[in-house]
């Protein structure tokens, strides 16, 4: 049972109150370990070196790893650099251990290590699951060409703890990413807190491996195998040219907190599952030495409810929205989150026709390009609301006008502030589905400050809206019933109906 995991306790009830809200908080593994607390969890205790693996690096210890690992053991790594050329494959095991104290893992390069299985460690499979894993304290030199080898596959049913890995060198062997991560029992919980890969990976066609891997390696993967929880902590991603964490899921869980993700191609971080959050992150779009066709910082995918909370967005070369939540989504929350994109066609946020319902609370967009800072597309049912939020930036009004496109039935802007006065065209609020209400809110454009285009059941009041070269409303011909109570209009309400 879930309970029985030996190092660490996880109130699973908490955790998950208010959609992963709390994130890695009410994680429970405590602090890095004494030496003395750390062997008590386990019967066996392995110093590798006194085993016979060699600390030099000129000696894979793979063999010697086979011979002593085993259920309730823990092999410990002391200082040295310890070279593999073969992975290290274990399944159905129960708390087994390997922590390193300054311990370097030296991978071979692509031509001399045993394929096509390149991974340093894979512990657990989805139909040969373990349980209680920790795998700790290791750097990984791929500073050598050809050296990019997955470090970890851990597949387990509860217990899983990674921490402090970092990759030093760009993954360049068109390999499978550095990390894979499934938790395949539904009530299974694991967590990876600094796990760090910030070279990035290169596209496959550039590698030994060309022609044998779409795209090239992500950085992070979970897979359609997680059904369980899993949470990663002040995780660090460069650019890869897959996605940088990719979680794929229909059924698990998946918590980011802290951490930062950079240029990766499709997303930096891309979700999918019951239930997802990001909270205390930063994500950069700023290079895509790839050419990758889209780069977004942030995507969801399929599910049911996600929250993004307080992460922070910069995006000065856009490739791509900066967040975007695609149709099979049914509910999605961003607070308390600043989003800038640079000059280009890409919107900050887009919501796909077909997601549900969407609150933006606290949010501010910082957009250059002509593009949309919200663009809020399809007639479905799922109520939108924006809540204090604010859109500043120089974007031009060509070829994109308004700064929010909203096709969407039922929105309500609350608190919205606006100011989009980078060129004469540019202009605010674009309405074209039904019942609307827009309150206590100041709009500042060069062009219509608020366009109601075919738009019915319009409620405007204690609301701003000045327009420099326009009307502050424009009310189209084909639009339906529009309430006004209370407004300062400075420049005019022009209703053609």
């Amino acid at each position: 049972m879930r309970g029985n995991s030996r190092f660490r306790s996880i109130d699973r009830r908490s955790y998950l109150k208010g959609c992963l809200v709390g994130v890695g908080s009410t994680l429970a593994f405590g602090g890095v370990a004494s030496a003395d607390h750390l062997e008590r969890e386990y019967s066996n205790v392995v110093d590798i070196v006194d085993a016979g693996a060699d600390p030099t690096g000129e000696t894979p210890i793979t063999p010697v790893l086979r011979e002593v690992v085993d259920d309730d053991t823990l092999i410990q790594f002391p200082e040295g650099r310890y070279a593999m050329d073969e992975q290290l494959r274990l399944t159905d095991f129960d708390n087994v251990g390997f922590v390193g104290h300054d311990a370097t893992l030296v991978p071979a390069n692509y031509y001399q290590f045993d394929g096509p299985q390149y991974r340093l460690f894979r512990l657990g499979t989805r139909t040969a699951p373990g349980r209680d894993l920790r795998f700790e304290g290791f750097e990984i030199d791929q500073t050598a060409a050809n050296t990019g080898i997955r470090v970890i596959n851990a597949e387990v049913e509860d217990g899983l703890l990674v921490r402090d890995v970092v990759v030093n060198g760009i993954h360049d062997a068109g390999t499978w990413g550095p990390g894979l991560f499934n938790i395949v029992d539904p009530d299974g919980e694991g967590h990876v807190d600094c796990f760090k890969a910030p070279d990035g990976g290169v596209h496959v066609d550039s590698t030994p491996n060309e022609g044998n891997m779409w795209k090239g390696p992500t950085g992070i993967h979970v897979n359609e195998y997680h059904d369980g929880t899993l949470i990663f902590e002040n995780c660090e991603l460069g650019g890869f040219p897959g996605n940088g964490l990719y979680g794929f899921t229909e059924n698990g869980q998946i918590g980011i907190d802290g951490g930062h993700f950079e240029n990766s191609g499709t997303a930096s971080i891309r979700l999918s599952g019951s239930r997802g959050a990001i909270r205390n992150a930063s994500i950069t779009v700023d290079d895509n030495p790839d050419d990758a066709s889209g780069q977004h910082a942030i995507r969801i995918d399929d599910g049911e409810t996600f929250h993004i909370e307080n992460v922070t967005i910069d995006a000065p070369e856009p490739n791509g929205e900066a967040i975007r939540v695609m149709s099979d989504v049914e509910d999605v929350t961003i607070e308390d989150t600043d989003v800038s994109v640079g000059e280009g066609g890409s919107s900050a946020i887009r919501l796909d026709s077909g997601s549900g319902t969407a609150t933006f609370s606290d949010v501010d967009v910082d957009i250059d390009g002509s593009a949309y800072a919200f663009r809020i597309l399809g007639d479905d049912p799922g109520a939108v609301t924006l809540k204090d939020v604010s859109v500043t930036g120089d974007a031009s009004g060509i070829p994109i006008r308004h700064a929010i496109l909203c096709e969407r039935d039922d929105v309500t802007f609350q608190g919205l502030t606006l100011e989009q006065t980078g060129s004469d065209e540019r202009g605010g609020l674009y309405l074209s589905g039904d019942d609307y209400r827009i309150a206590d809110s100041n709009l500042e454009t060069a062009n219509t400050a608020i366009a109601i285009t075919g738009a019915s059941d319009v409620t405007i009041e204690d609301t701003v809206a000045r327009s420099s070269e326009s009307n502050s409303v424009h009310i189209y011909a084909d639009s339906g019933s529009v309430s006004l109570e209370d407004n300062s209009f400075p420049d005019g309400v022009r209703d053609d109906r």
